[in-house]
Order: C-alpha cells, then sequence, then structure tokens
C-alpha cells in the first residue's frame, strides 16, 4: 500500500512540475505585444513613409 501511495505522489508530483500550458499564454502574450509593437512603429512612421515616396517618386520623371 505504501508502494502504492509513493507511485501515486509521484505520478501528482510530475503533472504538477508540467508548464506547457503556461509556456503557450507566455508564447502569446509575447506575440501581442510584438504585434502591438509593429502596429504602434508603423502608426507613428507611416507619415515620414509616405513623404519619403512621394519625394522619390516626384523625382523619376
Amino acid at each position: 500500500m505504501l508502494k502504492l501511495f509513493t507511485l501515486m505522489q509521484a505520478a501528482a508530483d510530475s503533472l504538477r512540475r508540467r508548464e506547457e500550458g503556461q509556456t503557450m499564454a507566455e508564447y502569446g502574450v509575447v506575440l501581442a505585444v510584438i504585434t502591438l509593437a509593429v502596429i504602434g512603429a508603423i502608426t507613428l512612421l507611416s507619415d515620414n513613409v509616405r513623404s519619403a515616396i512621394e519625394s522619390v517618386a516626384n523625382i523619376l520623371p
């Protein structure tokens, strides 16, 4: 009976140590932060990029 209890305790400990769900959540948070940073950068730089493209287009015949 003691061996069975020890085996069950070891199985429960191994299940508690699994972190697959946490790492997937962390990947989701990192992806969301990167997405927001890219959208923010595009929004802030859009006017400068547009004016640079227009100036190059005006130079071309």
